[in-house]
């Protein structure tokens, strides 16, 4: 060291400041459902709260029976894609209760609308045949293949690449007894009923059916629509004149999770 110099002190460099560690993911919530009704039964849901909170939820049920592959063959069109496209671009959330038979007819549109956070899929049977004797005309599943049939609908749309179909399931024809209420309770479903009739099915005039879904709404509503060109034609143009209008009005179109949920407080 040359004379006259003092040795100086390396400093140490200081650590780098550490960022704070990010909590862990929460574990999404599990979908809200009802508890099982008397004796056990496969509880039933109609419509949320009838409060101040003005909320509706549009559903449209995607039928197609096990036994129309022919007819799609042939040309008939089961889906409807510029509903879905419709309500996609009015940001309106809904709830597709699609048959089994429907997701493996179209498993595109299927998958595409189980991944649209702004959509859920429930179940409305694999086969769209009637669970009690004299429903609208259509075939029977007997009682002790009730729950295969449901079950298998899960499967499908699993198969497809619907991510998180919804344990709610809805009535073919919304026809149903004690007996198969019994028959799915283990399958620890909610079944969604309806208290507004869209009257779309097989309907002509779109300016009726949304006339009549607007004299049908009150807060908490669910309103039962279709999701197929074949038997609703009219449906889309119905839900482009009263979505408009149901917002004017003040309300607010939910999925039925969050109506379900509100009806058990959680909302």
């Amino acid at each position: 060291m040359p004379p006259g110099h003092r040795a100086r002190r390396l400093r140490r460099p200081r650590p780098a400041p550490q960022a704070p560690p990010r909590p862990a993911p929460s574990a999404p919530s599990a979908p809200a459902t009802l508890a099982p009704g008397p004796s056990g039964l496969t509880p039933v849901f109609q419509h949320g709260p009838r409060t101040g909170d003005r909320t509706v939820a549009l559903t449209f049920d995607a039928d197609m029976t096990a036994d129309q592959g022919a007819r799609a063959a042939a040309g008939e069109h089961f889906d409807h894609p510029r509903l879905i496209a419709t309500l996609r671009a009015l940001k309106v959330p809904a709830t597709v209760f699609m048959t089994g038979r429907w997701a493996e007819e179209y498993p595109d549109q299927a998958r595409s609308i189980g991944r649209d956070p702004l959509f859920e899929v429930a179940n409305h049977s694999y086969s769209h045949y009637a669970f009690t004797g004299d429903c609208y005309g259509l075939p029977t599943v007997s009682a002790d293949r009730m729950r295969a049939d449901v079950e298998r609908a899960y499967d499908v749309f699993r198969k497809v690449g619907v991510p998180d179909a919804k344990p709610y399931f809805r009535f073919p024809g919304g026809c149903y007894d004690r007996t198969a209420l019994k028959a799915l309770t283990p399958a620890g479903v909610t079944a969604v009923q309806w208290d507004v009739v869209g009257g779309d099915a097989f309907a002509t005039d779109a300016k009726a059916v949304a006339a009549q879904v607007l004299e049908g709404v009150r807060p908490g509503s669910v309103v039962v629509l279709h999701c197929t060109r074949s038997a609703a034609p009219t449906t889309e143009r119905a839900v482009r004149e009263a979505v408009p209008e149901l917002r004017r009005q003040g309300y607010r179109f939910v999925k039925v999770s969050e109506l379900i949920a509100a009806a058990n407080g959680r909302g």
